[in-house]
């Protein structure tokens, strides 16, 4: 098993690749997503990973960005591309935000409020 060196990182993108998101693309938006970010040479700076469920599936597929916390619904390949250039330059995908994290998640679109953890 790899063991990337994550020392320059900047930005760690988490691609779900849960069922419903599987349906709706994420294998593909996946490999966009890791497309754009080497033809960008940006490998040191952006760390991708998939994951499996994350429990947003009426928001498939969704991408999560941290350290930002930002999460993404909708994002289809071509999106996946924008979101990597634009989160690096600071700025984000507005029209694809469904929540960020700023010690507590906010809703920032219109989706389902989702199930309590217990």
């Amino acid at each position: 098993m790899t063991t990337w060196n994550l020392q320059e990182t900047q930005c760690h993108l988490l691609i779900c690749n849960g069922g419903s998101c599987m349906k709706r693309l994420a294998d593909e938006v996946t490999l966009a997503i890791r497309d754009e970010i080497t033809s960008l040479g940006l490998d040191r700076l952006i760390h991708t990973t998939r994951i499996r469920c994350n429990g947003r599936c009426a928001d498939a597929c969704v991408v999560i960005a941290y350290p930002e916390g930002v999460w993404y619904k909708d994002i289809k390949p071509e999106a996946g591309r924008l979101l990597v250039r634009k989160h690096l330059s600071g700025a984000r995908l507005e029209e694809k935000v469904v929540y960020e994290y700023n010690c507590q998640f906010v809703a920032t679109g219109c989706s389902i409020a989702g199930i309590q953890k217990e």
